[in-house]
């Protein structure tokens, strides 16, 4: 009896781009905001691109409470998306591995509330998600916005979700 080889490394890791770019590329919102993800492992960081449109007070400069709003509930939501769909992609069955590539079920938000710590400064801004409590029918997320310097916060949110059933 032979032993399975293991994938090389390279495509576990397009799997995972691709898995997450089929995860995001598809709304609009997202890209409207101009929000990317960079993945690390199993470890998204959200990065909102400075624009000019995102300014809400030019007297300052500083960012609009409702864009870092956004911000952080769209960090929110696909977090919880991607820690469902990595779960698919790492159990490695066809079943799994269908529905990881399946359209996402997007959870929906039943509450946000935003803590704005400063004024966010126009240049970009960076985001990541702590899932606190997930389980079939709801979850609890933290998540927290840098600029230059992780330790000192310009925004943090908690926010709560009901998750998508299996079947949609």
């Amino acid at each position: 009896m032979s032993r399975q080889r293991p994938e090389p490394v390279q495509v576990i890791k397009t799997r995972r781009d691709a898995a997450l770019e089929r995860l995001v590329g598809g709304v609009p919102y997202i890209a409207f905001l101009g929000i990317r993800f960079e993945r690390h492992g199993d470890e998204l960081t959200a990065v909102l691109p400075y624009a000019d449109r995102l300014i809400g007070n030019p007297m300052l400069p500083a960012l609009h409470g409702g864009a870092t709003a956004a911000f952080l509930e769209t960090t929110a939501i696909v977090e919880l998306a991607w820690s469902r769909m990595w779960g698919l992609i790492e159990a490695g069955t066809p079943e799994a591995q269908a529905e990881a590539e399946a359209r996402p079920n997007w959870p929906r938000t039943i509450d946000i509330t935003v803590d704005y710590l400063r004024s966010g400064l126009p240049r970009d801004a960076y985001a990541r998600a702590r899932i606190n409590r997930s389980g079939r029918r709801y979850a609890s997320v933290h998540v927290e916005a840098w600029q230059d310097n992780r330790s000192r916060l310009f925004a943090q949110a908690t926010g709560h979700f009901l998750m998508p059933g299996r079947d949609g």
